[in-house]
């Protein structure tokens, strides 16, 4: 038997003839902990943080041969860290469990008859590039590229510790992304693949390779590993026909954006279209001076505290009157740090802007969930909190700055699970029955929002609404929103709002989330901008703190993603909150065609109906059709 002291416990293991037993012992708080793994593979839960209790578990374990016992006696409260290290220590009970016969093969049932290709042959040729007989068979129906990224993917790690992966597996997100995984990958006996499929990416994370797909594969504790091939054809139909649809309604955004140029010639400009290249550009940074300074708020009312970037021009300084207000709110697992460069563009131009950082859905929070301090992505009361950090914010910026921000005409705009922020600010009331009616059919959709507005039934249902009537203006960047809102929901925003989507989005999905949105809008002033190839993160900028992300899922160069939103959110606002009316010239789809790089062309329209609409995607036209997009990229 080995012992260590660790945190505040005490960790035991021993090895058992029938697996691997831990007992981790509080030195300082009293807890104790005991539990036993028969085999069972699906271990780690994290007790819970914030109640101590007795709790005791028995379920079948993945080989369906024994059961698992977990009793935990917990005091009355102690620090994150403890728990922590009690996660660890059940955590290890996965890594160090007795080995079980990994999988050694893939089956393919295919109507009466059965497909297999072995692992080991998989492993040859990721390892040596060297193509077995059996797997040439299936070599021959692919392209050679298609073949090399196999062999890519194979053994590309994703750099990530076993706790992070635990922690992420065992919350509602990561619950929700097993079961559908666990729909297509089975046992080989045909049980659903969830708990086998955690415990694999679990374990591989412990590899010293790291977490690969081949260490997936090698760690996945049945023999063999079974793909359902009626449930993956359901899906491959299913994202074919919802790829069409978002090509078609992605091609009708952009035949209407030529059709508005050409109405704009013949009708606004019926002698010459502007030269855009000869008038200022708006891409460049203004002239105006700023400072910036670091604040931090804290509402009693909600035990909540955040910092905020507060970006101030020099001419509120100068007695130049008062002073207007933008407001960003960042997206889910990011930080204010990604809108820094918008923050210090529009301060050039004259426009004071607050950067709030939301807690408990911010870099921060996934932080502590990767080391084991946080027990979800997100806690459903983000819904609530966010909007009302924006209005405690106007709060505060009236009593310190009154007499230089003009702050009963406040634009604000946001990102991803910032959207949801600012719709929400804008007027748009959270709709419970839409929302449930949508998450009891979530189960066959492939729209990844869903894991984050579907948390908001977890709520204590109210009439909730965060409309600020000092808010005149404002931006959705890929927001999030067709279930929480839906079509009623965002007919109540009066005020002038833009949309940006990206056409690659696979995150907040263009169709559901963006596009068909816009058609429901009755405000007189809106506008959809649409960034060809764009995905979830074209718009972000640099941050030290925010999860790093592979250049493929960044998608093509984001600076020109940033350009495009400098230039559009300086004209929105410069025309609905600085009342400057002579940038409304730069409000329209002919701008936007002078702006569009060929890398991510650019389509701005200010009119889109739902006949129009199902003309492109062969929906009705009063249909409201669950969203429904790809499942790549499991983080809005």
């Amino acid at each position: 038997m080995k012992s260590k002291t660790e945190c505040c416990l005490k960790v035991e293991e021993f090895p058992k003839a029938d697996g691997f037993s831990a007992r981790a012992e509080g030195k300082e708080q009293g807890g104790k902990v005991e539990a036993n793994d028969n085999n069972n593979l699906d271990s780690g839960i994290a007790p819970d943080q914030n109640e101590w209790k007795s709790w005791n578990q028995t379920k079948p374990s993945l080989l369906g041969r024994t059961n698992r016992k977990l009793r935990v006696w917990q005091p009355a409260k102690v620090g994150l860290v403890c728990v922590a290290a009690v996660s660890t220590a059940l955590l290890r009970m996965v890594v160090m469990a007795t080995p079980v016969q990994g999988a050694t093969k893939i089956y393919i049932p295919y109507g009466p008859l059965e497909f297999s290709l072995s692992i080991a042959a998989l492993e040859v040729y990721a390892t040596e590039g060297k193509i077995e007989p059996e797997l040439a068979f299936y070599a021959n129906h692919v392209e050679p590229q298609q073949l090399e990224r196999l062999r890519q993917v194979l053994v590309t790690p994703i750099d990530v510790s076993p706790v992070a992966i635990a922690q992420f597996l065992y919350s509602p997100q990561g619950e929700a992304i097993l079961e559908r995984l666990g729909e297509v990958i089975q046992t080989k006996a045909g049980q659903e693949g969830f708990y086998a499929i955690r415990a694999a990416l679990i374990k591989a994370a412990a590899e010293p390779g790291g977490l690969t797909l081949l260490n997936v594969l090698r760690e996945f504790p049945t023999y063999g590993i079974r793909i359902n091939s009626a449930r993956s054809f359901e899906i491959i139909e299913e994202l074919s026909r919802l790829s069409r649809q978002t090509q078609q309604a992605i091609a009708g955004v952009n035949q209407e954006a030529m059709a508005e140029v050409q109405a704009q010639i013949e009708s606004l400009f019926p002698q010459m279209l502007p030269d855009f290249s000869e008038l200022p550009d708006l891409r460049e940074p203004g002239p105006i001076a700023y400072s910036q300074q670091t604040l931090t708020l804290s509402d009693p009312s909600r035990g909540r505290r955040f910092p905020v970037d507060l970006y101030l021009p020099s001419s509120i300084s100068a007695g130049a009157g008062l002073t207007p207000l933008i407001v960003i709110s960042h997206g889910l697992g990011s930080d204010r740090m990604t809108f820094e460069y918008l923050a210090e563009h529009l301060a050039s131009y004259g426009f004071a802007v607050a950067l709030p950082e939301h807690p408990g859905s911010n870099a921060e929070q996934l932080q502590a969930l990767s080391r084991g301090l946080a027990s979800e992505v997100t806690p459903p009361s983000e819904f609530i909190d966010r909007p009302l950090d924006i209005t405690f914010l106007l709060d505060q910026l009236e009593q310190s700055y009154r007499g230089q921000l003009d702050l009963d005409h406040v634009g604000v705009l946001g990102q991803s699970f910032g959207g949801y922020t600012t719709l929400a600010l804008a007027g748009a009331e959270l709709n419970f029955e839409r929302l449930q009616q949508v998450c009891g059919e979530s189960e066959d959709s492939l729209n990844v929002s869903l894991l984050l507005q579907c948390r908001a039934l977890e709520l204590p249902l109210a009439d909730y609404d965060f409309r600020d009537r000092r808010i005149q203006a404002a931006i959705a960047i890929n927001p999030v929103g067709s279930a929480i809102f839906g079509k009623s929901e965002f007919a109540q925003i009066q005020i002038p709002l833009m949309l940006i989507s990206g056409s690659n989005d696979t995150v907040a999905p263009a169709l559901p989330e963006q596009i068909q949105p816009f058609t429901w809008l009755t405000t007189a002033n809106k506008y959809l901008a649409l960034l060809n190839k764009g995905t979830h993160f074209s718009n972000l900028g640099v941050s030290t703190t925010a999860v790093e992300l592979p250049p493929e899922v960044i998608g093509p160069d984001p600076a020109i993603g940033r350009a495009y939103t400098q230039a559009l959110s300086l004209a929105f606002f410069e025309v609905y909150i600085a009342g400057q009316s002579e940038y409304q010239r730069y409000l329209n789809a002919a701008y936007a065609q002078f702006l569009s790089q060929d890398a991510m062309p650019l389509s701005l329209v200010e009119s889109l109906s739902l006949n129009q609409l199902s003309e492109q995607t062969d929906e009705p036209p009063n249909s409201s059709p669950s969203p429904q997009a790809p499942l790549l990229i499991p983080l809005p």
